[in-house]
């Protein structure tokens, strides 16, 4: 295999690589006699098959194969010689396909970008600010009371009194479209509680101020995008009767609402409640942190970007942030979303401290383990209840999956590497001043 270099500036690279006829044509023929002894075909004993037969027979599937081997081969001999790591798939076009004809010498043309070699980067230096809350008495009893409102009962109310938002009504009802009943619009003692939104938009709302015993018609629009096809967009009457209007009753703040929690009593959940607002604390501080220490090494190392990811990056922000703008589109019909110039600059900081951080973690030898990804795949499968087991298949039989899963525990993990050889200092804030600086990590 020839290799001469058409290529070479900044990160992009090309080269022409040559395979002579003879070794291409040695390689089949050597295929062949390997595959003789195992060939049967009709008028010949196994293995006696005359190789001018096999090559006409399979000389064409066997060239291809050999093509690829041989191609495959050179460019992984060039680039452990050149000690190169492609930043994506390199492109692999065949120069003479067309005309090439048995016998021709076979020429490709390989072309990449090279990913730049990273600076050493000074750690040494690195200092950052830990903000720090404990959760006051005032914000684990808010806590609490919340909890109290989610475990509430409902009591009758006096008899004639009015329905209003926040009450649960006992309703049987029966929904029809153009007068006729459809298949799951009708129920029997049903509790709803007016203002919780779980029923069709504007149903809720008509039964505020019903009393029991009223007779009340419902008159809906099922939302277009609603999930039966047969009801979306259509006008519907609910001939409803309303048998009981029942008040919210708060749950006690006693030991027998901490046990409805798993708490062996009141103080005990307290203290839950508390590790569980200063472990989200800990958790939105770590934002702030990590967000200071990716603008330090931001600036901290300049190298050479591929094109070709930063592009690939910024297609990805502008698409994002499509959707994000666009909610209800949820297909990919939408035309070409061309980045931004504030989308590419977005691009080149992510691509930028993508490859510090990777080359920082390599150095580290910092690696994700096989049990680190178990739980990783366990949380993701949690999000696709009944089909946990097709989604564990999914990743299994998907690499792409499963480095999406296991960067961002790599890119954590380095992070908690850096941060621990840094110099680092508490500050005590309040959950106002924390949540102000989560909110500026938006705006940045």
């Amino acid at each position: 295999m020839q290799v001469k270099e058409t290529q070479n500036e900044g990160l992009k690279r090309g080269y022409e690589f040559t395979l002579p006829a003879a070794t291409l044509a040695a390689q089949v023929d050597a295929k062949l006699k390997e595959a003789q002894p195992e060939v049967e075909m009709k008028g010949f004993r196994k293995g006696k098959v005359p190789m001018a037969l096999l090559k006409k027979q399979f000389g064409q599937r066997i060239m291809g194969d050999a093509m690829q081997e041989a191609i495959d081969g050179a460019l992984r001999e060039h680039l452990e010689k050149s000690g190169d790591r492609p930043a994506i798939q390199p492109k692999i076009e065949m120069v003479n396909g067309e005309t090439w004809k048995e016998g021709d010498d076979v020429v490709v043309t390989v072309a990449y970008e090279a990913l730049p070699q990273i600076p050493e980067a000074d750690l040494s230096g690195i200092e950052l600010e830990r903000l720090v809350v404990s959760a006051s008495d005032e914000q684990v009893n808010e806590a609490l009371e919340n909890l109290a409102k989610n475990a509430q009962s409902f009591e009758d109310r006096k008899k004639g009194t009015k329905a209003k938002d926040g009450d649960q009504v006992v309703i049987d009802f029966k929904g029809m479209v153009d007068g006729v009943a459809f298949d799951g619009g009708t129920a029997e003692d049903y509790p709803l509680v007016l203002g919780s939104g779980s029923f069709i938009p504007g149903f809720e709302e008509q039964l505020v101020g019903a009393k029991a015993g009223d007779e009340v018609k419902v008159e809906v629009k099922f939302p277009e995008e609603y999930g039966a096809p047969n009801l979306a967009g259509k006008d519907a009457v609910f001939e409803t009767t309303v048998k009981a209007v029942k008040a919210p009753k708060a749950a006690e703040l006693d030991d027998e609402l901490a046990k409805k929690f798993g708490a062996e009593s009141l103080y005990a959940l307290k203290d839950q409640i508390r590790e569980r607002l200063e472990a989200e604390y800990k958790g939105a501080s770590r934002q702030v942190l990590k967000r200071a220490l990716l603008d330090k090494l931001d600036a901290l190392v300049k190298f050479d970007l591929p094109e070709s990811l930063v592009e690939a990056e910024a297609q990805q922000i502008a698409h994002q942030l499509y959707h994000e703008e666009h909610p209800d589109d949820h297909g990919h019909n939408h035309g070409e979303i061309a980045p931004t110039d504030e989308h590419k600059a977005l691009a080149e900081r992510r691509v930028r401290l993508g490859l510090l951080l990777a080359e920082i973690g390599q150095k580290a030898e910092i690696t994700v383990s096989d049990q680190e990804m178990t739980q990783a795949v366990l949380r993701q499968a949690r999000q696709y209840p009944g089909q946990e087991r097709a989604f564990f298949e999914f990743i299994q039989q998907n690499p792409q999956a499963q480095q999406q899963l296991r960067a961002p525990i790599f890119e954590d993990k380095v992070v908690d590497h850096i941060v621990d050889g840094a110099k680092v200092s508490d500050k005590d804030v309040s959950k106002e001043e924390l949540e102000k600086a989560i909110e500026a990590l938006d705006q940045v």
